[in-house]
Order: structure tokens, then C-alpha cells, then sequence
């Protein structure tokens, strides 16, 4: 495997910030990019810097009455008019209220997306990540679950005109992806894949095993709903056997994936209780498929993860440890949760943090109480994977 790999990231990327008092925390960006070059895993030419995505681009996934009309709440004060309109977009919710400067940041982070698909696409680099992206649950005429603009879906559109190219977008997020899922439902060039907490109890409510589709898109969604409390092996024995055999059967020219890391225990917005090992697992996993059926093709972007101190900062690092090839990687696969962190990125940031910050990179799970009905809940798991899988 190679280490050709960018690293996309915007200086303004911080600027799409909802409140001070909101869970979507941009300070996870500047947490790990630091714990990056603290442990010298990121030099400054691997990195590109991208341009705002334009009207044309947003175009192409966003009805042009919502970009009018998320222009207009970006100002100070906006027109009356416009904010008794707010919520019919979906930007007067408390999850996603309008901001001012929102249409250029959000254009940021779209861009982020489209300068990975190009890299990789262009033949500039085999692979990229652009941490900052992963805002799947915008839809083409409303914001929805923090996410003002759908970069994901965005980048694909692009990747479909002006190359096309057949991609599989793999999230696993806790949360369904599904602005991206229902934007290409009727494309059977896009295979969909989403692993997360059922929607029985978690937004968005959706992601369910039926989903599978549309018209000649049918056959093209695959949906794993896990159970609520779900632990490592369980999810990962889920998610290995599923994308090994979707991204076999699809047969893709690129892989796009989406890490949000709210899947651990930390996290405050679920109610699974995987470890850091998941995140150092499924990105080795994508890596692996994305040279066996791409050509190493592979763009991944971030998405959600509200425990900014604990988790989000690890968990992004380690897609780009693996995606880079850093020697880091092959230290904690012999090392396993002994690998310590960074001590001055330790030292540095738990001044702010208001928990103890963990010491090593991976978790030590031994230490973690059990849950209880782990059986019955593998057996579900196990269950939902099967019906999942039934039409392969």
C-alpha cells in the first residue's frame, strides 16, 4: 500500500460554529490537526488548503430557493422576511439555527470535499482526507442534524458529472447518513452504506434494513441498524463481513467514507458502546478494499463526534495514520492500548479539558464495566446483518 495521501483542511473551516454553547465544536479540528504534529504524523506539505465551493457546485445536490435563502440568514440582522421563512429550511431548529457568516463557511467545507474528490480523481494523490467534511444529514432543500450544506453529497454529484465514476459511500457514523442516502436513493451508479444506531432511538429515525432504494437505484442502499449498547466485536463483525461484501458486489471506481466517531461509550449523543479499537479497525478495512477493487481510490471525510476531547481527536488521527501509512500504525497493532499518546499534547490540552484526557491511543476496555444482555444483543446484530445482506 502506498502513502501517497493529502491532508485538505481550511484555516476558516472554524468558522462553521453554530454557538458557543452548541454540541458541533470546531475546536475538535484544532485538537486534532495538534495531536497530528505532536506526534509528527502531519507536515505541512501534505496538506492543501481548498476554495469555497461556488453557487454552481452547491447546484448540483441543493435547490437553488434554499442556497437564496441560507445567503440571506448568513448576514447580521437578516430581512424579517427571511427569518419567518428559517424554518421551513430547516435553519430555526435548535440543532441547526441559522448564523451569521453560515453560507461561507459551509461553502468551505463543501469545497474541502470537491478538492479531495479531485486530488484523488485528478491522479494528484491515491488518497485524501478532509477532516473538516462529513455533513451528511443536510438534504437538497432543508438543513437538518448540524448540517447546513451535504459536502458528501456535494463531492459525489461532482465526482458522477465530471468523471463518471461509480462510488460507494461507506458511513459510519453513529447517526444514518441519510441526506446522502436519499439524495442518490434512484442512482443505481451510487451504492450507499451506512452503519449505525438504529433509528428506533436515534436521530435522524431512519436507516433501516427495507431501505434499499429506488426505480433503478434498488438494490443500491444498504442499511445496518446496530442495537443500542452494541460493543466492539459485535459491530465490527457486522461491519467487516457487510462492506467486504457490498464494495465486492458494487464494484466502485472510488470510495468515499464518512468517519464520525460518536460510536464510543464517551460520546453524549448515542447509546453504543464501542472503544477506540473500532476506529482503528474500520479505516485499516477501507484502506485494504479501497486497493483491492479502486485502484487505492479513497477519499474520507469527518462528521460527528461531540466528546471533543477524549474521542474525536484519536479516532480522526488514526484515518489519517492509516491512510498516510505512518509508522504509528505499526507500533499500536504491536503495542495495543499501551501505545502512549504524545505526552505534551497530554499536558497541553488537559489544562482545558474537563475530563482526564486519555494517555495512550487506544482504550484499555478490561478496565470497562460489561454490558449487560451483550448476547442477545449480538444475536440481533447478527440478525440485522443477514436481512442486510439477504439480496447479495
Amino acid at each position: 500500500m502506498t502513502a501517497n495521501a493529502v491532508f485538505i483542511h481550511h484555516p476558516e473551516a472554524s468558522t462553521y460554529r453554530f454557538s458557543d454553547h452548541h454540541p458541533f465544536n470546531p475546536q475538535r479540528l484544532t485538537l486534532t490537526i495538534d495531536l497530528l504534529k505532536a506526534s509528527s504524523a502531519l507536515e505541512d506539505h501534505q496538506m492543501l488548503v481548498p476554495q469555497a465551493a461556488d453557487i454552481s457546485q452547491l447546484r448540483m445536490v441543493h435547490r437553488s430557493d434554499y442556497i437564496e435563502a441560507v445567503k440571506a440568514l448568513s448576514v447580521q440582522n437578516p430581512d424579517h422576511r427571511w427569518t419567518e421563512r428559517a424554518q421551513k429550511y430547516g435553519l430555526q431548529s435548535e440543532d441547526t439555527p441559522y448564523f451569521y457568516g453560515m453560507h461561507a463557511a459551509a461553502s468551505i467545507l463543501v469545497g474541502g470535499s470537491i478538492q479531495a474528490a479531485e486530488a484523488v480523481l485528478s491522479g494528484q494523490t491515491q488518497h485524501a482526507f478532509h477532516m473538516a467534511g462529513g455533513l451528511h444529514h443536510a438534504f437538497p432543500d432543508h438543513g437538518s442534524g448540524f448540517c447546513v450544506y451535504n459536502d458528501a453529497a456535494v463531492a459525489i454529484a461532482h465526482i458522477r458529472q465530471k468523471y463518471g465514476a461509480r462510488v460507494l459511500y461507506i458511513d459510519t457514523d453513529v447517526h444514518h447518513g441519510d441526506g446522502v442516502q436519499w439524495t442518490f436513493y434512484d442512482d443505481p451508479e451510487v451504492c450507499t452504506y451506512s452503519i449505525h444506531e438504529t433509528g428506533k432511538y436515534l436521530f435522524p429515525g431512519t436507516g433501516f434494513v427495507h431501505e434499499k432504494g429506488v426505480e433503478l437505484g434498488f438494490g443500491a442502499c444498504f442499511n445496518l441498524p446496530m442495537e443500542p449498547y452494541t460493543e466492539d466485536d459485535s459491530w465490527l463483525e457486522c461491519f467487516s463481513e457487510s462492506i467486504e461484501k457490498i464494495t465486492a458486489a458494487h464494484k466502485p471506481d472510488i470510495i468515499i467514507s464518512q468517519h464520525g466517531c460518536d460510536a464510543h461509550a464517551f460520546d453524549p449523543l448515542s447509546h453504543i458502546h464501542c472503544s477506540m479499537k473500532i476506529y482503528r479497525e474500520m479505516p485499516a478495512i477501507i484502506h485494504r478494499l479501497a486497493h483491492q477493487y479502486t485502484q487505492g481510490r479513497w477519499i474520507a471525510v469527518g462528521g460527528g463526534g461531540y466528546d471533543i476531547w477524549r474521542v474525536v481527536p484519536r479516532a480522526w488521527s488514526l484515518v489519517w495514520l492509516e491512510m498516510s501509512g505512518h509508522p504509528i500504525i505499526s507500533q499500536l497493532d504491536q503495542e495495543g492500548h499501551h501505545l502512549a499518546l504524545p505526552d505534551e499534547w497530554v499536558k497541553k490540552w488537559s489544562q482545558l479539558s474537563p475530563d482526564p484526557l486519555p494517555a495512550t491511543w487506544l482504550d484499555n476496555t478490561a478496565a470497562w464495566q460489561p454490558m449487560p444482555r451483550r448476547s442477545e444483543i449480538t444475536t440481533n446484530n447478527q440478525a440485522i446483518k443477514k436481512v442486510a445482506l439477504q439480496d447479495i
